[in-house]
């Protein structure tokens, strides 16, 4: 935690002079903890999603190390929720990484990252929704967005930006994110459906989306709890036979059948949102931070439409 916390002071010392207006930016030549020029073009920037309380979204944009011309552009937003975007800039598939080491008073060392996404794809890092990582709002009613406000600021965000840009509406466009953004990125993607169809400009050439170990609903997570747990070793078969006997159609955080109750109380298998999915080949909750050679060879297969 530490570590995260100090990242994110250096950063905001590059940042800081982006604020106000409705779409502001700065070109990021250097970051402190890393020795030469960066991989590819780094920009920052805040966009106005909210002007009736002063909202505005912060976002980091890298330059595909590929051909950003004509490479693909991806929209990444994080879990949480609420959780900052460097997560997955720093720990998850941005091109540096920070060099894990005891802290000694000094910044943090950053080494460059040989299985980011951006070696294939430029990538627009957002920290949403407002009140994550370095996105605020003037009013504090503006902090007041759930689900669904959070996604239409989004898709406000990415309209103002693709108009800055508008170079890039040609290349083919992704929406992605991990763990709570597994509800978001689904209805954004089909906003963007419904806009297309709608004749909305401007029109971007919206290709897929991806999400990795997402929470899709509460009562599928919960439910998928069990089965993980057994499969990975955490409980029992006799355990798990007797909660799948006794607790079918139950409430799994109010259950009302007695044995049902007992069943669930026994032992430790809390797991929040599970990754069934993953399991098999041994990566954590946010897959890329553990099997980064792995997922980038996925991901890279996958926005080349190349079969898995």
């Amino acid at each position: 935690m530490a570590v995260r916390l100090c990242c994110c002071c250096f950063l905001l010392f590059v940042t800081i002079a982006a604020a106000g207006g409705s779409l502001t930016r700065t070109n990021v030549a250097t970051l402190p903890g890393f020795d030469g020029a960066l991989p590819s073009r780094l920009e920052t920037g805040y966009v106005t999603v909210d002007e009736e309380n002063g909202a505005e979204l912060f976002y980091y944009f890298i330059e595909s190390e590929g051909d950003p011309s004509t490479d693909p552009v991806l929209l990444w937003i994080t879990g949480g929720d609420r959780c900052s975007v460097l997560s997955a800039l720093f720990f998850e598939i941005g091109p540096l990484k920070l060099v894990i080491e005891p802290y000694n008073g000094s910044l943090p060392r950053l080494h460059y990252h040989p299985y980011s996404w951006t070696k294939v794809a430029s990538i627009l890092f957002v920290d949403s929704p407002v009140g994550a990582g370095f996105s605020f709002s003037r009013d504090p009613k503006g902090y007041d967005v759930g689900d669904v406000s959070a996604s239409m600021q989004l898709i406000k965000l990415l309209r103002e930006w693709f108009t800055e840009y508008p170079h890039y509406l040609s290349n083919p466009f992704y929406v992605g994110g991990d763990s709570y953004a597994g509800k978001i990125v689904p209805f954004i993607v089909q906003k963007i459906s419904e806009d297309i169809e709608a004749g909305v400009r401007p029109t971007f050439n919206l290709k897929g989306y991806l999400v990795g170990n997402p929470s899709t609903g509460e009562r599928i997570d919960l439910e998928s709890r069990v089965p993980y747990s057994h499969g990975v070793g955490i409980i029992s078969d006799q355990l798990y036979e007797m909660i799948m006997e006794h607790c079918e159609g139950e409430d799994y955080d109010n259950p009302s059948n007695v044995i049902c109750q007992q069943a669930l109380a026994s032992g430790d298998h809390d797991a929040v949102v599970p990754f069934l999915g993953t399991q098999a080949w041994g990566a954590g909750h946010t897959a890329p931070e553990f099997e980064p050679e792995r997922c980038f060879a996925m991901f890279k297969r996958w926005i080349s439409s190349i079969p898995l």
